[in-house]
């Protein structure tokens, strides 16, 4: 929901007057982009419990209360939380390093050509590369731990953030780049207070697409470095509970994704959105 507030009126042409009437609470509640989305997550779930109860085979596809059961017991018995904890910490790690080298790399492309060019050459050979096909080479490089994994992170986040954030520094207008020049702005002082607050929604962009490549690169990297080191997080959970055909706990982990990562969306991400360019008029 933007943050322009609600008309709780509206207007009804009656021959040549006009009627305002206040609007139902159902249509007040309709205005309110969560309560959307809360009903399709819950549209989503009424389906899945039909389907499972139809096809009737937990082994297959297990039904929606049976994978809340066993969401609720790996909660109590604390191995869902320390995997997902465990998923989480690498992830930050990854996370954050990728987008501090990002960050260091755009802000030397937009202040040199060398740097533009270079950093132009290394996007378009690195980001149609997937991150889970370095995962043999950062075992041989790094061996079994956390290292191999947040090499991958890395390579995953580096360059779609680098690319947006490249992006939106070039698409900062003339005239706010004079202001900065008048200021007598320069390096990083023009950087953070001219270049990032304008280019910020495409910057705001990147990092959400580095979130996600990054969430999914880990969980697909999880299930072979689970294999190979007998540690891990949710990949790793989620690969041990199909070989003991546990296929509800196996929902329950893919289930512990996806909360995650809705969460993440519609806390972090949502939230800085809406203090940022929203506030600032940036976006609708």
């Amino acid at each position: 929901m933007s943050t322009a507030r609600i008309i709780l009126r509206e207007t009804v042409e009656t021959g040549d007057a006009e009627v305002t009437r206040p609007l139902k609470w159902y249509e007040t509640a309709w205005e309110s982009g969560f309560v959307r989305k809360a009903m399709i997550i819950l549209f989503l779930a009424i389906v899945w419990e039909i389907y499972g109860r139809w096809l009737d085979n937990p082994l297959l596809f297990p039904t929606l209360s049976e994978t809340l059961e066993a969401l609720r017991d790996r909660i109590a018995d604390g191995s869902l939380p320390a995997r997902a904890w465990a998923s989480v910490k690498v992830l930050l790690m990854g996370y954050a390093a990728g987008v501090f080298l990002a960050f260091t790399l755009t802000i030397i492309a937009i202040n040199t050509r060398m740097g533009s060019d270079f950093l132009e050459t290394m996007t378009a050979m690195f980001s149609p590369l997937p991150a889970i096909a370095l995962l043999p080479l950062a075992l041989i490089w790094f061996g079994l731990g956390n290292g191999s994994l947040v090499f991958v992170l890395i390579h995953s986040v580096l360059w779609p953030v680098a690319l947006n954030t490249h992006s939106g520094f070039r698409g900062v207008s003339q005239t706010l780049r004079m202001v900065g020049r008048n200021y007598d702005l320069r390096g990083l002082n023009y950087v953070f207070k001219i270049l990032i607050p304008a280019g910020f929604p495409s910057i705001l962009s990147g990092l959400k697409i580095g979130w996600a490549f990054t969430w999914r690169t880990l969980i697909a990297a999880e299930l072979v470095f689970g294999v190979s080191s007998g540690q891990g997080g949710l990949g790793w959970f989620i690969f041990e509970k199909r070989n003991l055909l546990e296929i509800p706990d196996v929902f329950a982990g893919l289930l512990t994704v996806i909360l995650i990562g809705l969460v993440v969306e519609n806390l972090v991400f949502r939230t800085l959105e809406r203090r940022t360019v929203l506030r600032w008029g940036m976006q609708s």
